[in-house]
């Protein structure tokens, strides 16, 4: 590389992966951003001349500034800063909406890789989504190779906490609550009534709703009805495994903000949705992906 104008043309053109990377790892556009940026300000300042692959020197530039974030998150106990903290509210951050789209990545996997530790989720991230051999994550993780393999295993296990094979009875449920989401999405009322029993009770912590929705509805028409007013936050859904059981994560941005359980009956219809919104109550709950499509 002969010139900082050649390697800044590389890094610009390396640029959506790098914010991919750091995105994945930071689960936030704005802290995404900042590596990047980071990471531009110590590529141009390092001799770059021997270095082979330009693409994956500025990913572990990329990757380090972000551990470095993430750990210094950790030390202050805190979570990423999104638009959804500056603007209270259910609506998602769009910043991080594009980049969502952009990557093709799963909500769900980024709502379940904050449960990991900063370690594990570097591994799984550089690993499993991005390539990256593990005597690089090594290096970034200051580790042996031996445990950057360590740490992805365990974050693979805990991503996929549920059974290898799912029941077919769980698989099935899983079917029933993507179709509820998608006619949540679409506030489409039939396919609802269709889905939910006549006796299906919904309940909802307070937190969640303004003074004027009540905590708890009976009634298919009536929950159905309700979906109208929150078709939002069900775009801000997906589906996961809560506790082993099938439900939805609403995650603007991949970020938790409530939990669906669903309770389905031996008829396959809908009886009951319980909606969390309490922290306690989201922090200590198990989430995991589905093995299977939904």
């Amino acid at each position: 590389m002969s010139t900082l104008d050649d390697l800044a043309r590389r890094f610009d053109g390396d640029r959506p992966h790098l914010r991919s990377v750091a995105f994945h790892l930071l689960g936030s556009a704005a802290d995404a951003e900042d590596a990047v940026q980071s990471a531009w300000l110590k590529a141009s300042r390092a001799d770059a001349q021997a270095v082979q692959n330009l693409t994956g020197w500025f990913t572990t530039i990329t990757a380090r500034v972000a551990v470095d974030q993430l750990r210094a998150r950790q030390r202050r106990a805190e979570q990423p800063l999104t638009d959804l903290e500056r603007h209270p509210g259910m609506a998602a951050p769009a910043a991080d909406e594009d980049l969502l789209r952009a990557d093709a990545v799963s909500r769900a996997l980024l709502v379940v890789l904050d449960r990991l530790s900063p370690a594990q989720r570097v591994a799984f991230v550089l690993h499993d989504v991005f390539g990256l051999p593990f005597e690089a994550i090594a290096e970034v993780l200051d580790r042996s190779t031996d445990s950057a393999k360590k740490l992805a295993s365990r974050a693979r296990a805990q991503l996929r906490a549920g059974p290898a094979v799912a029941p077919p009875r769980t698989a099935e449920h899983a079917r029933i609550v993507a179709a509820f989401l998608a006619a949540s999405r679409g506030g489409d009322i039939p396919t609802l009534l269709q889905l939910l029993a006549p006796d299906v009770v919904r309940r909802v912590d307070r937190v969640l709703v303004p003074d004027d929705v009540a905590t708890e509805v009976r009634g298919a028409t009536e929950v159905a009805e309700e979906t109208r007013r929150f078709t939002g936050r069900a775009r801000a859904g997906v589906v996961v495994l809560i506790d082993g059981a099938p439900g939805v994560a609403i995650a603007p941005g991949g970020h938790l903000r409530a939990l669906l359980r669903i309770g389905i009956g031996d008829d396959d219809r809908i009886h009951r949705i319980d909606i969390i919104g309490d922290p306690d109550r989201l922090r200590t709950a198990a989430l995991a992906l589905p093995d299977w499509p939904v």
